[in-house]
């Protein structure tokens, strides 16, 4: 019964990953008020929560559904993630300054990714 607590623990540990995202909210938030803080991570903790439940409950039906194992969807996953770093490597390191108006870094970067990092 240990193990299995101490396991799953380690598991969303490491998906959280408290100590990289609590970093990247300081960053982000350093021009923020206390209470604007406060806001944001309560807001931030509650689309993580949304997010990682949605993905418990429906994620495996709808893998279930369209007939995907979990290993092919890992391979795929990768793969992504591979095009993903040559994209980096490969890049001129030109970076994109499209900002959005009025946009909530509570839901990105702070919630998707950073905390319910899938």
């Amino acid at each position: 019964m240990i193990d299995k607590v101490l396991h799953d623990f380690l598991i969303v540990w490491a998906t959280i990953d408290p100590i990289g995202t609590m970093a990247l909210f300081a960053g982000l938030t350093a021009t923020y008020s206390a209470k604007e803080r406060r806001k944001t991570a309560y807001k931030t903790v509650l689309y993580a929560t949304l997010i990682l439940l949605g993905a418990i409950l429906v994620g495996q039906l709808l893998l279930g559904a369209m007939g995907i194992s979990l290993l092919s969807f890992q391979v795929a996953g990768g793969i992504i993630l591979f095009l993903f770093g040559l994209q980096m490597v490969f890049s001129n390191g030109a970076p994109d300054n499209k900002i959005e108006a009025k946009h909530d870094i509570s839901v990105f970067p702070l919630a998707i990714p950073a905390t319910a990092s899938l």
